[in-house]
C-alpha cells in the first residue's frame, strides 16, 4: 500500500506545465486531508530527489507561499514561463490554471 508520502509525490510530479495544485488539494487526493503541512515538508526534503515540479504548488489563495525572495521569484519565473498569469495582486487566477487530475484522467 502506498503511503501519504508515496500518494503525494506522485501527485506532484503529474502536475502539468502551466498548471498549478495547491497543498491542500494535494494532501486531500493524498489520502490525508489535514497534511497540508505535511506537503511543504514533501517538497522541502524531496523535490531534488524526486526532481518534483515544486513550481507548480501554491496556497490555497493561488499565492506562492515563499517569502524567501530567491526562492519566490524562481517560482514565479518558472511559472510565467509555462504560461501562468498573475494578477497585479501576485495571485494566480485559480479558475483558469488550477489542474484537477480526478477530472482530467
Amino acid at each position: 500500500m502506498e503511503t501519504f508520502t508515496e500518494k503525494a509525490v506522485a501527485i506532484i510530479k503529474n502536475i502539468p506545465a502551466g498548471r498549478v495544485m495547491t497543498y491542500g488539494q494535494i494532501s486531500k487526493l493524498a489520502g490525508s486531508p489535514r497534511g497540508a503541512r505535511q506537503v511543504v515538508r514533501i517538497l522541502h526534503s524531496m523535490s531534488k530527489k524526486h526532481q518534483l515540479p515544486w513550481h507548480r504548488v501554491v496556497n490555497i489563495k493561488g499565492e506562492i507561499g515563499l517569502k524567501d525572495d530567491e526562492h519566490f521569484s524562481i517560482q514565479k519565473l518558472s511559472l510565467e514561463r509555462e504560461g501562468v498569469e498573475f494578477f497585479s495582486s501576485g495571485r494566480i487566477d485559480l479558475s483558469r490554471f488550477q489542474f484537477f487530475p480526478e477530472q482530467e484522467e
